[in-house]
């Protein structure tokens, strides 16, 4: 296939391998990154402004990059629509595309450690959960994989003499936009997907963290994925993305990010009649009953929110008790937060680490102010650690506040920090007034021993995902979803392919009989 080159992408130099691959040395920790983006296929240097990579442990860069323009977006969605059709993708047999999806995986899970420190270095996550996020991201090509050689289509119930068929299609070129909490997991869950389906797909990277995009890019190549499949244009979201989702020949978007970004996307979804699926917000309600297990209870709430540094979206941010064990709960929460160990990423013991940059610490520090300033009780943290080898991260003490209505602004909006409130409640009446009192609808983690209670709140809360006595629990094989503004659509499951996917009925006459034309 031949692919248009944008003027501002120089040829790689010198050094690749006989088929052109270059290895991924470039992403080596401790090795300077090669300044490279895909573009339909064509891997050269970026034309658009320079991103600086900042380890968020330590405020070093560690990597720039040129990103993307608007031309670029052009080039990658033509190269896209060429692909599909030259490489024949779309009309592959199913087993066909899965064989590609199961070698990919396989060489995500290969280069597990090397995705980890590098995701390490541009999150501050710890290896331990970046791991765990890359073995997640090679598990969602398996199952996709899978779930694709399986899929059926349906023949419905016939009104009459002839076959009725319910078949599904590939839509062209697709668009990902991913976040920074979690870049290998969050493109695996649109990739995979999508490319199952038969399109091509774009990813715009975040601008905090687009280097594991890049590789994901340079395993699918290794891989055997046709080239112009993918392509990955790090940049910002306001000329990149927008490029994007106005592209007419985008024919989907998939956005995992902040509500009022979603929002944009959303009417520009609207403008184009397209379909778009937005994984957004949360506020999300974790309930503690009186008959719980506390020891269990109070280690998986402290999970819930303190885990990831409190960036994710399904983060249990508000924490309700019941009024009974309120006292009690709250001061084994607080002692147990001030327990939890700070620091880096790549420290073994660190279970809360620095945020992504510091300017987003710095919106965190200013929420928690701000609460304060209106009359809530700082129980712990509220405050950047004070030991000398951590001053220069991007670091923020688990925080635990009280002495605040969940209609006040800390209770409302989302910190995606390692902030939690914490409020009482009388009865379950009481408890889903509260909870459901939310523009938000993600999640929810119910702790009682009495499993018809469990069963009552989780159908009466407004979430797209609810645990029982656990948090944070996935399968790629569940769909995931929010409702209100955490978003629209499904991502993950069987759904999650169909999603990328266009319907066709199909009917076919068995009578030979001439249409019955009125007056005829």
């Amino acid at each position: 296939m031949t692919t248009q080159r944008s003027a501002g992408i120089v040829e790689r130099p010198a050094g690749t391998d006989s088929e052109g691959f270059i290895p991924f040395r470039g992403f080596e920790p401790g090795v300077d990154t090669l300044d490279e983006i895909n573009v339909g296929g064509v891997w050269g240097r970026g034309a658009g402004a320079l991103i600086e990579s900042v380890n968020p442990a330590t405020s070093e860069v560690f990597a720039t990059l040129h990103g993307a323009t608007v031309d670029d977006v052009d080039i990658a969605v033509a190269a896209g629509l060429a692909a599909v059709e030259e490489s024949g993708w779309a009309r592959k047999l199913p087993h066909e595309r899965a064989a590609v999806l199961h070698r990919i995986g396989s060489a995500i899970e290969a280069n597990a450690d090397r995705i980890a420190v590098l995701q390490t270095q541009d999150t501050g996550k710890t290896l331990k959960e970046t791991r765990a996020l890359a073995m997640s991201a090679a598990a969602t090509f398996r199952f996709t994989a899978s779930a694709l050689e399986t899929m059926e289509d349906a023949l419905t119930p016939p009104r009459g003499d002839y076959l009725s068929i319910s078949t599904y299609e590939h839509i062209g070129v697709v668009a990902a936009i991913t976040p920074w909490n979690s870049p290998i997991a969050s493109d695996a869950q649109k990739v995979a997907p999508a490319l199952a389906a038969g399109n091509a797909v774009i990813i715009k990277p975040p601008v905090w963290a687009p280097w594991v995009s890049l590789l994901l890019a340079r395993i699918c190549d290794e891989a055997g994925l046709p080239s112009g499949l993918l392509s990955v244009l790090p940049g910002p979201g306001r000329t990149v993305g927008d490029a994007l989702a106005r592209h007419r020949d985008v024919g989907k978007v998939s956005f995992t990010g902040g509500t009022s970004t979603g929002r944009q996307l959303g009417r520009i979804a609207a403008d184009k009649i397209m379909p778009i699926t937005l994984e957004l917000g949360g506020k999300s309600p974790t309930i503690i009953f009186s008959d719980a297990d506390l020891d269990q209870a109070v280690a998986g709430v402290l999970y819930g929110i303190f885990s990831s540094s409190g960036q994710s979206c399904i983060a249990g941010s508000r924490i309700f008790i019941q009024r009974a064990i309120y006292d009690t709960v709250l001061a084994r929460l607080v002692e147990g937060a001030k327990a939890l160990r700070v620091g880096p990423g790549t420290d073994p013991g660190t279970q809360v680490a620095p945020l992504v940059a510091h300017a987003h610490r710095d919106s965190v520090e200013k929420m928690v102010e701000d609460a304060r300033a209106a009359g809530a009780q700082i129980l712990c943290g509220g405050a950047r650690p004070v030991e000398p080898e951590l001053q220069q991260g991007a670091y923020y003490l688990p925080t635990i506040i009280a002495g605040v209505a969940n209609s006040d602004l800390i209770c409302q909006e989302e910190i995606f920090g390692p902030v939690a409130v914490v409020l009482p409640f009388d009865d379950e009446t009481d408890l889903l007034a509260q909870a459901n009192d939310s523009v938000f609808g993600l999640a929810c983690g119910i702790w009682t021993a009495d499993y018809r209670r469990a069963w009552r709140i989780a159908r009466a809360v407004a979430a797209g995902t609810v645990w029982i006595n656990t948090y944070k629990q996935f399968s790629i094989a569940t769909p995931f979803s929010g409702i209100k503004e955490s978003g629209l659509g499904t991502e993950k499951g069987r759904d999650g392919i169909r999603s990328y996917m266009r319907q066709k009925s199909i009917y076919v006459d068995l009578s030979g009989a001439p249409l019955p034309w009125a007056g005829a």
